[in-house]
């Protein structure tokens, strides 16, 4: 179709859009009169008009995509109509669009509350294979004299016992949710439960804010891009470090649980589900606006969900108000392991100002100074990240390796690069660059230190002791850490509180790694039983800020971290 690929090329162009609104609006209008009969073209289309609504060159351009976009849910109910195969739009990359349907094994958790969010609009997918095994063992217990035929007949048909018991009143997958929720079980037993059955639930998003069509945010004055778009060659992380801080401001409950609630629905509706979006704090939301129509948010886990050591922290970029990427972080004093992804449609965008925008507030919002790039978005058994040459992005902002040897193979391979201007870096080299971790450091702060560091090596010295001293038992080895560094903290467990005694615990097993922890002085004692508080928290920026100002016990967890051996990989 190289007219429509013409009319792409044009609306992609910044400087062209300048040229004339009015030619722009006119190729929006051709394009969807075509896109009515081409799934991958109204798809293409479509995500054309989200990226002109994130970087509008004119109001005027930005109405018209709106305009455009809110057609969408007919036109793919007029494809449907007409028999037109709709198994484009179940992608991963393009999933969510406005008139479609989502289907997959979502966790317990995330599926009730989407069921119990948008009532009617979840149910169970029947056409998809499941555990009937485990409906057997289960769904007797709240559907009654269902084992007359679940423990001696074959093909039983679970899918009308179930739209018996829950009466047609209230949809099936709701009902089941709820009787899950019931059973006598711990919170995660439950899941359990529910995870084994493999069912399947569908999402009908019809025209639904949760799409990504219509998903928009409020926020910070409107900002059009009347000039070409900033490169990455334009971004300089030093210099944005050392700009003036930003006004990081703490959400109400209320206003946080709105973007919770918005983050989880933007990532299910892309058919992903992350532990940091299905268990946000909504207390613990910050935000900020760093500029050009951008706002950043970063939500804290719930107290009783959060990891033993690291606190982990997602986040959520919105730009003039629309959604254009997601953020996984996990801290550790001062290291941050970080992950960003920008939406598909949206990576033509200013990806790097963005991206320093995200470290930025990671910096100033939780005292991180070293990011930490894990292989697998630089490519390691990751083909997408290797034909994307996400490597050279992060190497180009700053990023270095970890790894002696990688560095010796980037610095040949820079040197081609600068000697050979049409040379790129073949697969297979990339495939050998992406096997460590890459890191930046912030200008002014120690440099190498976390080089060998990663906090599996911690959990793996405390699991090696238990094999070698207390014969592979998990509860003896716990008792033991509790009790000594109970003691030599001069720490009662009993009077603890529940949420404080479950990270008391876990964090005992890597302070009992500390041979000569009880003879630190009773200042330095007194600031790790802070720290272990400040775990249980309102918040877990205290319990990094308090972890990060301990210089005892930050050395000690740091070698305790990191490998004697050169050897040893980073995960």
């Amino acid at each position: 179709m190289p007219t429509h690929d013409a009319a792409f090329a044009l609306l992609r162009d910044p400087r062209v859009r300048q040229e004339s609104a009015a030619r722009t609006v006119g190729r929006m209008a051709r394009l969807l009169r075509a896109a009515a009969r081409d799934p991958e073209l109204l798809i293409r289309l479509h995500d054309r008009l989200l990226f002109l609504l994130a970087y509008p060159p004119s109001e005027r351009v930005r109405r018209s995509a709106e305009r455009a976009l809110a057609r969408i849910p007919a036109l793919v109910a007029g494809l449907a109509a007409r028999g037109a195969d709709l198994s484009p739009f179940d992608a991963p990359e393009v999933a969510g669009v406005a008139g479609t349907t989502i289907a997959t094994d979502f966790s317990f958790d995330l599926a009730r509350w989407l069921a119990a969010r948008h009532p009617g609009r979840v149910a169970i997918d029947w056409g998809v294979p499941r555990s009937e095994e485990r409906m057997r063992a289960t769904w007797p217990s709240f559907l009654p004299l269902l084992e007359e035929e679940a423990l001696a007949d074959a093909n039983v048909p679970y899918d009308v016992w179930l739209g018996a018991g829950a009466g047609g009143r209230t949809p099936d997958a709701a009902w089941l949710l709820d009787r899950y929720g019931r059973l006598p079980f711990s919170p995660p037993e439950r899941a359990e439960r529910w995870d084994a059955l493999g069912v399947s639930v569908a999402w009908d998003l019809g025209r639904s804010r949760a799409s990504r069509t219509f998903m928009r945010r409020s926020g910070p004055a409107r900002f059009r891009h009347e000039k070409p778009l900033l490169a990455r060659r334009d971004v300089s992380l030093a210099r944005v470090f050392s700009e003036p801080r930003l006004a990081i401001r703490r959400l109400s409950r209320k206003e946080g649980a709105r973007v919770c609630d918005m983050v989880r629905e933007a990532t299910a509706a892309r058919y992903r589900e992350f532990y940091t979006f299905t268990y946000a704090d909504p207390s613990s939301v910050v935000a900020a606006r760093p500029g050009r129509g951008v706002e950043i948010f970063l939500l804290g886990v719930e107290p009783a969900r959060r990891l033993p050591l690291r606190s982990a922290y997602g986040g959520f970029v919105v730009k003039n108000g629309v959604p254009v990427g997601y953020i996984e972080g996990l801290a550790f004093l001062e290291r941050l392991e970080i992950g960003f992804n920008l939406y598909y449609a949206f990576r033509e965008g200013e990806s790097a100002w963005i991206y320093a925008q995200v470290m930025k507030i990671h910096r100033e919002a939780l005292g991180v100074t070293s990011f930490s790039i894990d292989p697998y978005q630089l490519g390691f058994e990751n083909e997408e990240a290797i034909a994307s040459g996400a490597f050279w992005f992060y190497r180009k902002l700053g990023f270095r390796p970890t790894d002696r040897g990688v560095a010796r193979l980037v610095a040949r391979e820079e040197e081609r690069l600068a000697a050979e201007p049409d040379y790129r870096t073949p697969p297979r080299l990339l495939r050998r660059l992406v096997t460590h971790n890459l890191i930046y450091e912030v200008p002014g702060t120690p440099s190498g230190e976390w080089d060998r560091f990663h906090i599996r090596n911690l959990g793996l010295r405390v699991n090696r002791r238990m094999a070698r001293r207390f014969g592979g038992s998990a509860d003896a080895i716990r008792a033991a850490a509790v009790r000594r560094v109970a003691k030599a903290l001069g720490l009662r467990p009993a009077r603890l509180a529940p949420i404080e005694r479950r990270a008391f615990e876990s964090f005992a097993l890597v302070l009992d790694e500390i041979r000569d922890l009880a003879r630190w002085t009773r200042a330095e004692r007194r600031a790790v039983l802070e720290i272990l508080r400040a775990k249980a928290g309102a918040g877990e920026r205290r319990y990094l800020r308090l972890l990060q100002g301990h210089a005892r016990l930050r050395a000690a967890l740091i070698a305790l971290g990191s490998p004697k051996s050169r050897r040893a990989r980073p995960a």
